[in-house]
């Protein structure tokens, strides 16, 4: 479980830096600002104050999760930027 953990994490830093890069990009999708930011309220949701077990788990695993999910669905043009 401590290796997921460290995977997702690593997964993520990676991700959070396409996402920087796409966000910035010209051509980036008019669906991403928003994605991002409910994303980035969810993450921050009251609730995981209020049960600090949930927090964690949502925290550690669907939000990296669902990060990921949303940089595949990026066009090309998009990721050809980062991979230079």
């Amino acid at each position: 479980m401590r290796k997921l953990l460290l995977i997702l994490w690593r997964m993520s830093k990676e991700d959070l830096h396409l996402l920087w890069i796409a966000l910035r990009h010209p051509e980036r999708p008019i669906w991403l600002l928003p994605a991002t930011g409910l994303l980035a309220l969810y993450a921050l949701d009251p609730f995981n104050f209020a049960v600090p077990l949930l927090g964690v788990v949502d925290d550690f695993v669907l939000v990296p999760l669902v990060l990921h999910y949303l940089l595949k669905l990026l066009p090309p043009q998009v990721l050809q930027r980062y991979a230079r």
